[in-house]
């Protein structure tokens, strides 16, 4: 009786710990295909112990559903960054950069046509977490919308459409730490960001940016604007009825 009643248990102590901690595949299935690498953004870390993979398959209104799924080189441990997002957001392929360290991924996605964000992940082992509590892009835009520059701006919000065309862009040279740049900064410590966008759509345009710069600390989790871009960011305002193109 004894070795019957131990038995129950274990069953339903395992049953209890299959529900508590639901399983999580860690690979696309077979629903998805994977992408060609001559369309989308393929990239191994520096480390050369993980990669990125994308995946897709067909969704409503003719649409595409895309995945995008980290893992180790011999393609055992699979990690999907992208789970549970809106199409929104997993409706197009992305463009991917890791940090020189191989501790920081930087997801490039596009939204929309003319629209793109940032999205900014960290990596434990095989593992990735969302670095942000919500898009890098998003957190960056807060950041600009705080500057006086932006006072006769517009701030977007999605029952008016008074901004067209917002862009966050990751600006090249992330790889080597901006040497390119001119910068002698700690090893993949910063980020440097670009926002862009037009009001086209407004009745009454006002002004708008052209690839505003600022730096965000992947340390601190702050955004700053060195006193170096203060030049290329008097050029990127630009006003309604100016001949720039």
């Amino acid at each position: 009786m004894f070795g019957s009643w131990l038995r129950a248990t274990l069953i339903l102590l395992a049953l209890g710990m299959t529900i508590a901690t639901p399983a999580h595949a860690d690979s696309p299935g077979s629903r998805f295909k994977l992408a060609p690498k001559d369309i989308v953004d393929t990239i191994t870390s520096p480390d050369h112990l993980t990669h990125v993979d994308q995946y897709f398959r067909d969704a409503k209104d003719d649409r595409l559903l895309y995945q995008f799924w980290a893992f180790d080189a011999d393609h055992q441990h699979g990690f999907l960054l992208n789970r549970g997002e809106d199409t929104d957001l997993a409706g197009y392929p992305a463009w991917f950069r890791f940090s020189p360290d191989s501790q920081w991924l930087v997801r490039m996605q596009k939204t929309g046509a003319g629209f793109q964000t940032l999205l900014l992940y960290h990596r434990s082992g095989f593992k990735f977490s969302a670095a942000t509590r919500k898009p890098l892009g998003d957190l960056a835009w807060d950041y600009f919308f705080d500057q006086p520059l932006s006072r006769n701006m517009h701030r977007y919000r999605k029952d008016r459409d008074s901004l067209d065309h917002m862009q966050t862009n990751l600006v090249k040279g992330f790889d080597d730490n901006y040497a390119g740049m001119g910068q002698h900064w700690p090893d993949s410590r910063y980020l440097v960001i670009s926002l862009s966008f037009d009001s086209q759509g407004e009745d009454k345009p006002g002004p708008w940016i052209e690839d505003w710069w600022c730096v965000y600390d992947l340390k601190t989790g702050t955004f700053s604007i060195p006193p170096d871009f203060a030049e290329n960011n008097a050029r990127t305002v630009k006003m309604p009825g100016s001949d720039t193109p």
